[in-house]
């Protein structure tokens, strides 16, 4: 093991190590994630398809989990929410098998298809839920042209 530096370092170096040391010990998911091998936090993404496209129009969302571990808690079994910004939502919550850490995995992909009747810019959403919070959220918006623009009458 090497030396500790002498001289104005020692002092702050030895703080810092301490900290790290009181970090680990008062939280206990600082210890897991560090044990488990930094599993980071998955991203969420939305896209649509098409993004542009005339009215009325089915357009398909496509919503996946990129990155992090697949044991990720956070996400297992979470309720799946669309805002549409239409003034509509869709919702739906899987049944799911008990969470086994290490062994249980997360669900990556979600897609819906919608169709939207008039013309207008929508920022859609999808939003996924555990226990009713939001744990994660991703937008996209879709600009349909074109037909009667219902929404701005």
């Amino acid at each position: 093991m090497p030396a500790l530096p002498s001289g104005s370092f020692r002092r702050p170096l030895l703080a810092l190590l301490a900290a790290l040391l009181w970090a680990s010990a008062t939280q206990p998911g600082f210890v897991g994630r560090a044990q488990r091998g930094g599993d980071e936090r998955p991203e969420l993404s939305l896209r649509a398809s098409p993004r542009v496209a005339f009215a009325p129009a089915e357009i398909l969302f496509v919503a996946q989990l990129r990155g992090g571990a697949d044991d990720y808690e956070d996400f297992y079994c979470a309720t799946v929410e669309w805002d549409w910004d239409d003034d509509t939502r869709s919702e739906s919550t899987p049944d799911c098998e008990p969470y086994e850490p290490g062994t249980t995995k997360i669900r990556r992909r979600y897609s819906q298809r919608r169709r939207f009747d008039y013309g207008g810019r929508y920022e859609v959403r999808i939003n996924l839920k555990r226990r009713g919070d939001t744990v994660a959220s991703a937008r996209t918006v879709v600009e349909l042209r074109g037909g009667r623009f219902g929404r701005f009458d």
